[in-house]
């Protein structure tokens, strides 16, 4: 019996939840792999999975098997890599994730100047708004937009970015601009979701209570994307990422709306597995990206500052 290759099918099968699943993943006949599995089993002298017709779980013993057995192929393929050059070398695949729009605009250049100075890499890329789970996915590296949860995986602060309220000129024109979150109300509002619903604004007041806001749509969309757009095309007030509006407002097709009444921007941090030793590869991104982020961030601030915060900035009274 291949005992090694026993043990990679069996991994496959508990974090596929199932025999075909893992047939699938490993590109491997479904019989060899029920095969495997009952050699494993007879060797060991154990049961390691319960089945169902509806569903495959590893049982106890099964359970402290996975994790033994995980660490073990995670050493073995660790020490392979290491031996083919993995670890003193930028090479390999490279997988990364990140928002959809994120990772178009800002994500996927600094990418491509990455493989430019390292021939040796391959990347494949997730942009997605769905948080993967980077060692389900096997992804090197993924960008998160927000406050992250409790993890075993190891994360860098680059930055934050603003949640900002903007309108093209052309609306202001024809209705007005608000001069409080509460006033939102009377206007025409895009706003974004795929829970089925709106989700309500937040603000601060002078006092720093915040203040929550129904606003009322004229447009619910589920793509930032398309919010952007029907934004550019004036049919009303938005509320986005910083870095999704930055170049609109910079060109003076959007204007910022209510600036005084943000609540706190966002942290923006690059994520990854944690272990003792990490590839080369992605030692080499993380050190590349992390300052070529934070320049890119400092950039969308300043492209997102109103005129009377560059006076504001520069000592010059309204």
């Amino acid at each position: 019996m291949d005992k090694l290759g026993a043990m990679r099918v069996y991994v496959s099968v508990v974090e596929e939840r199932g025999f075909t699943a893992a047939s699938r993943a490993l590109r491997m006949p479904l019989p060899t792999v029920c095969r495997k599995i009952a050699e494993l089993e007879n060797h060991l002298e154990a049961q390691l999975l319960l089945r169902s017709t509806r569903k495959v779980s590893p049982t106890e013993t099964g359970i402290r098997y996975y994790e033994d057995v995980r660490r073990i192929i995670e050493e073995i393929d660790g020490a392979e890599r290491s031996a083919s050059g993995e670890f003193e070398y930028a090479k390999g695949l490279l997988t990364i994730t990140a928002p959809s729009l994120f990772g178009r605009l800002h994500v996927l250049p600094v990418i491509h100047e990455f493989m430019q100075l390292h021939e040796g890499i391959e990347a494949r890329l997730f942009f997605t708004n769905q948080v993967l789970d980077l060692p389900e996915e096997h992804v090197d590296v993924a960008f998160r937009i927000g406050e992250l949860p409790e993890s075993s995986a190891t994360a860098i602060k680059i930055g934050t970015l603003r949640q900002v309220t903007c309108a093209s000129r052309e609306y202001i024109a024809t209705h007005g601009k608000p001069t409080s979150p509460s006033e939102l109300s009377s206007h025409q509002c895009i706003t974004f979701s795929r829970q089925g619903g709106p989700i309500p604004w937040q603000y601060r007041q002078p006092s720093g209570k915040l203040q929550t806001i129904n606003v009322k749509s004229r447009l619910l969309l589920d793509s930032v994307e398309t919010a952007v757009e029907s934004t550019l095309q004036n049919f009303g007030i938005s509320r986005l990422y910083s870095y999704q509006a930055a170049q609109h407002v910079a060109d003076e097709r959007l204007e910022i709306l209510l600036e005084e009444f943000e609540i706190e921007p966002v942290p923006i941090s690059i994520v990854f597995p944690h272990s003792i030793r990490k590839p080369r590869k992605v030692r080499a991104f993380v050190d590349f990206a992390v300052p070529a982020f934070k320049a890119t961030l400092l950039a969308i601030d300043k492209a997102c500052e109103s005129k009377a915060s560059r006076r504001k900035k520069s000592g010059v009274a309204g």
